[in-house]
């Protein structure tokens, strides 16, 4: 009975609109108040140690890396990167649009950075080349979903510290399910954009790539920084954190020299706030997970699951419709903050891997922000591009099939998603 009271008082919490890390306190002050637990010893206790993991140190330097490169011009650089690539296929400035949330999800780490860093930029070229505004919306925020598979995904982060499992190995998990996505959409994009007849930019000479190139180069070394620098065992994923924020100040400096202390400070301001959200989400979990573990609800869910099957395909499926039906109406952080511990008992009891359950749970959670009526990144998006959300949803359709399509096929083949990881251990 207190389960289903707290369950219930969480969730009306939520559609009333209280942010997620206090709807997940208050519940559990109130299961600590219907009980007989010292409320002053749990709240600190539990909330200091929610928060109390050197690797989550790494949250707040992505973060920042994220807003100093969007305050640098480095969106820009990419884009017009990308554009002197890919703009003369068929579906070109789509095309470019995917390329450089590619590009630019090695450095922003947030599916939502991207809709919010890239969006307007993609949204309003693609308007100047004649795109209807559904195929604008939905394109847009199919491809900001990459910044959250591919490292260095923030997801991939706090399913490390929470699953107890190698950041390093979380990142490299995400490389082929991201590379596999952008292939998806380049496919679907090129059928629409032939049905639609859109028009085809001229090809550029190889002297224009190489300027642009040569423009948006040291920004495309980051994510190769973070790469090389964490598997060449010469920084931590979270001294990379650091590192990259370093970096992300002398390009814009000393070598893009955009950067300004009132940007700087700007930026630290805007990363503190996002920062805050997190580690208030992270605190808030830790102080739930009480009330999951005196209840025992982990156990409970594992064996209403195993109830149902015990075939690892079956029950991938199972949750990856949970995953996406949750992840429709609850942000996609809190949601992993959430579900995770409960599931990773379920999964690891069937022999599933918990590399692959991380990138396979980020991927439904991606998944699920995209998915209408109440996907977050379709509410970003609409925002900044001014699109109706009605629009939105129409055209986030038919990207949203090709992605789903990717993750069935992960759940087949998962070695997709770890044969790198075992390769470079």
């Amino acid at each position: 009975m207190e389960i289903a009271i707290i369950f219930i008082l969480w969730i009306v919490l939520l559609f009333i609109g209280i942010p997620v890390g206090f709807t997940l306190l208050i519940a559990a002050l109130a299961y600590f108040f219907m009980g007989d637990w010292n409320l002053v010893y749990a709240s600190g206790a539990q909330l200091i140690d929610g928060i109390n993991n050197f690797t989550l140190l790494a949250i707040p330097f992505f973060i920042l890396t994220g807003t100093l490169m969007n305050a640098s011009g480095i969106t820009d650089r990419i884009f017009n990167f990308a554009m002197s690539l890919v703009g003369h296929v068929p579906g070109g400035v789509g095309h470019v649009n995917i390329t450089a949330s590619l590009m630019f999800s090695g450095m922003s780490g947030s599916s939502l950075a991207d809709a919010g860093g890239l969006g307007q930029l993609e949204i309003r070229t693609m308007r100047k080349a004649g795109y209807h505004d559904d195929f604008n919306g939905g394109l847009t925020a199919a491809t900001a979903i990459l910044s959250g598979i591919i490292p260095p995904s923030l997801n991939m982060i706090i399913y490390a510290a929470i699953a107890n499992v190698s950041v390093a190995s979380m990142f490299i998990a995400g490389l082929v399910p991201g590379i596999m996505i952008a292939i998806a959409l380049f496919i679907t994009t090129f059928i629409i954009a032939k049905k639609r007849k859109y028009i085809v930019l001229e090809r550029v000479s190889f002297k224009v790539i190489w300027e642009n190139f040569l423009k948006a180069f040291w920004a495309l070394l980051t994510p190769i920084i973070i790469i090389v620098g964490i598997f060449s065992g010469f920084f931590t994923p979270t001294e990379a954190a650091v590192v990259s924020t370093v970096y992300a100040l002398f390009l814009g400096f000393f070598v893009y020299k955009e950067l300004t202390l009132k940007l700087v400070y700007e930026n630290f301001v805007e990363a503190m706030k996002m920062t805050g959200v997190v580690v208030l989400m992270l605190a808030a979990i830790e102080f739930f997970g009480q009330f999951v573990v005196r209840e025992r609800v982990a156990i409970k869910v594992a064996d209403a699951f195993l109830g149902v099957t015990e075939n690892p395909i079956l029950l991938l499926l199972l949750i990856s419709l949970l995953l996406i039906a949750l992840g429709t109406f609850i942000e996609a952080l809190a949601l992993l903050v959430l579900v995770v511990p409960v599931l990773i008992p379920v999964v690891t009891s069937v022999g599933i891997d918990p590399i692959f359950f991380g990138a396979f749970v980020i991927l439904n959670l991606m998944i699920g922000i995209l998915t209408p009526p109440m996907g977050m990144a379709l509410f970003v998006v609409s925002r900044v591009g001014n699109i109706p959300v009605g629009t939105m949803y129409r055209g986030v359709l038919p990207f949203l099939i090709p992605i789903v399509v990717v993750m069935l096929i992960l759940i087949f083949v998962p070695e997709l998603s770890t044969f790198l990881v075992d390769i470079l251990k």
